[in-house]
C-alpha cells in the first residue's frame, strides 16, 4: 500500500509556494517541506498525505473511553490513530504520538477495507479515529468510514475540531459520532498553550450540532490555574446551551502532569464536581466527570424525572434503565443519543490488536 496519496485542500501561491487549506494554520510549503502536522507535505506541485494506511496502533476499547456516554453504551470500538497533530498543546496527554516526527511510530498498517472487516470480526460496533486528530489524516479517515459503513460499522471522530469549512463538511458527513475537545473558552489559552484559535473550534461545534446528523459530545480537560475558573466554566457552559442546545453532553476530565506542563498539579476531584454543578445549573442536561472515580459524575440521569438510567463504574456499566427507543423506564422521556434496548458488555477491557497480521485484501 502506498502511504503517500494526493490531497484536495491546497492551492498554489504566486511566490511558488503551495498553501495547505485543511486547517487555519495555512502552512505555506516549498518543495520537500512538511506542515506543522508532519504528515502533510509538498511533493511536486501539490500537498500529499504521507501516512495513508499506516497507524501507530490498533486497540479495542470501551466506547466510554472516547468518552461517549450517549452513543451505544457498553459497546466495543476499534480505535486507531496515526502520527502528528495540527495543534501544539503543551499539556498533550498523547504527546508521544501527536508530536512524533518519526515514521517508525507507525508500526502497523491496514487498508480501509481491512479495518472495517477487523472491526466487524472483533465484534466492534464502531471504529474510532483517535489518539491523534483525524483532521490531519482526513483522506484515510474518510475512506475508512466509507468501508465501515459498507459493512454496517459506525465511525467515531475524537477531535480538537481545528479544521477549515470545506474539509470540515467533508470529514463529518462521514462520521456517526464525535467527541470534540473544547480545550478552553479563552482565546489566550488557545493561542499560548495550544497554538490555535478558539473561534474555529466553536464553528466546528455549531456545524456538527446544526448541520449534521453526527452525534456530538464535548470534553474539557480542566487544568489547575489555566482553564478551571468558575467564570470560564460558567461562560463556556452557557454558550453550549445557547448555541448547541441543552442535550449536548459535556465531560469535565482531570489533568495529570505531562509533556511540557509537568509542573502543574493534577486536577482535584472537587474541581470536576464544581464544573459539573455549574454546567447543570446553566442548563446542560448531561454533564459528566472523567479521569477520576466518581460514580455520581459518571452516571446518566433522566433529565425529566431525575432517575439514574445508566450506572457506570469507570468504564463498566451497571443498571441500565432505557428501553429500545432510548426512553427512561420510569417516566418515558426519550434521552438524546444513540441507544439500544440492551447495552453492550465489553466492560473496561483494552485489547491491542495488530491488523497487519489479519491479512490484506
Amino acid at each position: 500500500m502506498n502511504p503517500t496519496v494526493p490531497t484536495r485542500y491546497w492551492h498554489a501561491l504566486d511566490d511558488g509556494r503551495v498553501q495547505c487549506d485543511l486547517c487555519p494554520r495555512a502552512c505555506k510549503l516549498r518543495e520537500g517541506q512538511r506542515g506543522l502536522c508532519f504528515v502533510r507535505a509538498r511533493q511536486g506541485d501539490q500537498v500529499v498525505l504521507t501516512t495513508y494506511g499506516r497507524s501507530s496502533g490498533f486497540c479495542v476499547d470501551p466506547i466510554e473511553k472516547k468518552p461517549l456516554h450517549h452513543f451505544l453504551p457498553g459497546s466495543a470500538v476499534l480505535s486507531f490513530g496515526t502520527a502528528g497533530c495540527n495543534l501544539a498543546c503543551r499539556f498533550c496527554q498523547n504527546w508521544d504520538i501527536s508530536t512524533s516526527r518519526r515514521t517508525d511510530t507507525l508500526a502497523d498498517q491496514a487498508s480501509p477495507e481491512t479495518i472495517a472487516r477487523a472491526a466487524r470480526d472483533l465484534g466492534c460496533d464502531s471504529v474510532a479515529f483517535t489518539y491523534n486528530d483525524p483532521v490531519i489524516f482526513l483522506e484515510y479517515a474518510v475512506d475508512v468510514a466509507e468501508a465501515c459503513h459498507d459493512l454496517g460499522v459506525r465511525t467515531v471522530a475524537v477531535t480538537a475540531g481545528y479544521i477549515c469549512e470545506e474539509p470540515r463538511r467533508d470529514l463529518f458527513r462521514h462520521v456517526d459520532a464525535a467527541n470534540v475537545d473544547l480545550k478552553s473558552f479563552d482565546e489566550g489559552f488557545y493561542r499560548h498553550l495550544s497554538g490555535g484559535h478558539l473561534g474555529t473550534v466553536l464553528e466546528t461545534l455549531e456545524h456538527l450540532a446544526r448541520e449534521t446528523d453526527t452525534w456530538v459530545e464535548i470534553t474539557t480537560l480542566l487544568i489547575p490555574g489555566h482553564n478551571d475558573s468558575e467564570g470560564e466554566i460558567h461562560e463556556m457552559t452557557g454558550w453550549v446551551v445557547e448555541h448547541l442546545g441543552p442535550d449536548v453532553p459535556m465531560h469535565f476530565t482531570a489533568f495529570h502532569p505531562d509533556f511540557r506542563m509537568r509542573d502543574v498539579p493534577p486536577t482535584p476531584a472537587a474541581t470536576l464536581t464544581r464544573a459539573r454543578a455549574i454546567a447543570r445549573a446553566n442548563g446542560v442536561r448531561y454533564a459528566y466527570t472523567g479521569n477520576v472515580h466518581d460514580g455520581e459524575g459518571a452516571g446518566t440521569d433522566c433529565h425529566h424525572c431525575g432517575e439514574l438510567v445508566i450506572e457506570r463504574d469507570w468504564y463498566v456499566l451497571g443498571d441500565y434503565r432505557l428501553d429500545g427507543e432510548g426512553r427512561c423506564e420510569s417516566c418515558g422521556t426519550t434521552l438524546p443519543g444513540v441507544f439500544r434496548s440492551r447495552p453492550g458488555a465489553w466492560g473496561a477491557r483494552r485489547l491491542p490488536v495488530r491488523l497487519a497480521d489479519l491479512g490484506r485484501p
